[in-house]
């Protein structure tokens, strides 16, 4: 009840929803403050204010529920090691490239478990699902130093760095050349995602480096499918992670241009609730994440610099 009152900001819209008299959730809050000895909520005619007391109890009060909320979790699992619920987080760029591969390895091996998706807003990785503890983990490129102290609270664990680079299609004139200079590479056609996202940005910095002023695109997007669909089709250029050429389905159709780009590595993570226990459901979804690292810095390893049977550059 107290909870809910928290949520709603008032008596009887938290009574509304848990189907009880408002009456009886003033009697639950009034007694509330008087074992504690403080007032958790100031009455007024719009509805209630919660206290410093009240946002103090309700930080204290979410792990201890979610404590208990893992513990039937963990029964769920002792009694169907196969069945379980993982609530997961997601940036839009690892739904669309990372997830795909990796929700069939994990599938495949647990056919019962019920996963959720949720998408986590950007530019920056919003974190505010985990300490909510509405998401289990949250997967996706980590724009901030992996040791930032705003990241104090949280378990992160690099499954492997992505590198960005330019990329046609095949059949683009620019996928013959064995060497290109980004200058030559201006006045083409470009389709980028957004300014905020941290592929732009890092294309924008090779750019600046050499002098130059960022190209202009036919087409903003964020969307990975679309992007690389208009370079299997067409005259288009784009940059893109380096995994997402790597795990793209039709990765035949898809050429990394030998443009020389500064290194500057972004971390693919793991983050977690740090000191936070999770259901054994969620250990097996991680370690599915981390074969399919693996696998991604193994064909890095074995392809060569500069043009493979698939004609992609590592």
């Amino acid at each position: 009840m107290f909870s809910m009152v928290m949520q709603s900001g008032s008596l009887a819209k938290a009574a509304a929803q848990l189907r009880v008299t408002q009456p009886a959730v003033s009697q639950v809050i009034a007694e509330l403050e008087h074992n504690i000895g403080v007032k958790l909520f100031d009455r007024g005619r719009r509805g209630v204010e919660p206290t410093v007391y009240a946002h103090t109890l309700l930080s204290r009060s979410r792990a201890a529920f979610d404590e208990l909320k893992q513990g039937l979790r963990d029964i769920e699992f002792l009694a169907d090691a196969g069945a379980g619920e993982l609530r997961i987080g997601s940036t839009t760029a690892t739904t669309d490239v990372l997830m795909p591969p990796l929700l069939h390895r994990f599938s495949q091996r647990y056919p019962r478990v019920v996963v959720h998706i949720e998408e986590v807003p950007r530019p920056a990785m919003d974190v505010s699902g985990l300490r909510d503890r509405k998401l289990d983990l949250i997967l996706g490129r980590l724009m901030l130093p992996l040791t930032d102290t705003a990241m104090a609270d949280l378990s992160i664990e690099s499954l492997f760095h992505d590198q960005l680079v330019i990329a046609a299609g095949r059949r683009n004139r620019w996928a013959r050349r064995s060497k290109i200079d980004l200058a030559e590479l201006v006045d083409e056609p470009w389709v980028l995602p957004p300014t905020d996202s941290w592929n732009y940005r890092g294309l924008a910095e090779a750019f600046s480096a050499r002098g130059l002023s960022p190209p202009k695109s036919t087409l903003v997007t964020l969307s990975t499918p679309l992007r690389t669909y208009l370079l299997a089709h067409g005259p288009h250029l784009t940059s893109l992670a380096s995994s997402t050429v790597l795990l793209h389905p039709n990765r035949q159709s898809l050429k990394i241009l030998p443009v020389d780009l500064p290194i500057r590595p972004w971390h693919m993570t793991v983050l977690r609730l740090a000191n936070r226990t999770l259901s054994p459901v969620v250990d097996r979804f991680v370690e599915c994440a981390r074969e399919l690292a693996r696998t991604i810095r193994g064909e890095r390893q074995v392809w060569p610099v500069g043009r493979t049977s698939e004609g992609v550059t590592p």
